[in-house]
């Protein structure tokens, strides 16, 4: 599987409860573009505090009861219909599931 992980693997993260921002290993630059990444992009939407605007919020209890498969998927696909934009050109799988993990542990 090497640095990618496959979607069993994905699956059982999930089933255990194990958190993707601690199992994933994403390098801490690239931890630091991600966040970059969520403050000015998805905030440009979705408010620079993330508590909405254009898109709505993505706050951790905004997004309770939502999996972080879920969220990957959007992440990584887009609404179609919507302003939300796919992001697979730019973040690899586990970058998405990382994001969504950062996200639903926010206050």
């Amino acid at each position: 599987m090497g640095k990618r992980l496959g979607a069993l693997a994905l699956g059982i993260l999930f089933m255990t409860g194990l958190s993707a921002t601690e199992y994933i290993q994403i390098s801490p630059a690239r931890q630091a573009e991600l966040r970059n990444l969520l403050a000015q992009d998805c905030g440009s939407c979705h408010g620079l505090r993330l508590r909405g605007g254009l898109g709505p919020p993505l706050r951790g209890a905004a997004l309770a009861g939502k999996p972080a498969s879920y969220l990957a998927a959007t992440i990584l696909f887009g609404r179609p219909g919507t302003a939300m934009p796919p992001w697979q050109p730019f973040l690899t799988e586990e970058e998405a599931v990382w994001l969504a993990n950062l996200l639903l542990e926010q206050p």
